[in-house]
Formats: structure tokens, sequence, C-alpha cells
């Protein structure tokens, strides 16, 4: 499931996208906008511009803009900053694996093979999607498939 903190980072993503090469965006106006709480944007933001994701300037004219243009930023880039990994569990995570304990066999575990096709399914649609692919409903099903 999606967490807030991912929501808010998405939805703050998207703002910046559609206001990409009109120069930086204030954390309060951005808050106000998208009616996300500001001290916690405050920390999502910051922890995308430690990723790369966005960049931000101080003083006069100052504030939030993406690092790259909307069409090289991915859903599962932003989702992985915030969240972490995609796997709903840790047997099946690419960077965060850990045999579960209960597990006698992850070859033939069934809830194992099903997870890991629920994993691919979603790090392909969200590591294909870019922000700008989103905003513009370019979700053709083969782009989902």
């Amino acid at each position: 499931m999606l967490s807030h903190k991912a929501k808010y980072g998405l939805k703050a993503a998207f703002y910046l996208a559609r206001r990409y090469e009109q120069g930086p965006v204030l954390i309060s106006d951005l808050a106000s906008a998208e009616y996300i709480p500001k001290k916690f944007l405050e920390n999502i933001l910051l922890e995308l511009k430690k990723q790369g994701i966005l960049y931000s300037r101080m003083g006069k004219g100052g504030g939030y803009s993406l690092a790259k243009s909307p069409d090289k930023i991915y859903l599962g880039q932003i989702i992985r900053v915030l969240d972490g990994p995609l796997a709903a569990v840790q047997c099946v995570s690419k960077s965060a694996y850990v045999r579960c304990v209960e597990c006698k066999d992850e070859r033939t575990c069934e809830i194992r093979k099903v997870m890991k096709h629920v994993r691919d399914a979603t790090a392909a649609i969200l590591d294909r999607t870019s922000l700008a692919d989103a905003m513009h409903a370019k979700l053709s099903v083969s782009k989902l498939a």
C-alpha cells in the first residue's frame, strides 16, 4: 500500500512537473495548493533532493524544482525513495531481500511465487511511467504489460 509520505511525494512531484521551467516553487505554496502538511512536506522534499530528484535554491526567488525534466523522473524512483522497496514481502525484494523464517522451501512457496509476480508487475509499471507519461495519460496497455 502506498504510504501518505509517498502519495504526498508524488503529488508534490506532479505539482512541480506542471510548473517545470517556470522556476522554483516555495514549500508554503506547494503545501497549500496540494493540501499537504508543510512540516511533513519539508521532510519529503529534502529526501527527494538528497536522491537527485529535486533541486532547491535558497534566498529570494528560491524554492524547489525538479532536477530533471518530467519525462526523466519515474514514479518507481519516487516511491522507492519515500517508501523503500516495492515488494510486499521481503523474500521477493531485489534491494532488501530477507528470507522468511517460517518458509521451509522458497522454491516451492506459493506465496513467494505470487508475490514475486506482483512485485515484477508493479515495478514494470512504475519504472516505465514517468511524471510526464502520467500527466498526459500515456499509459498504454503495452506500457503497462
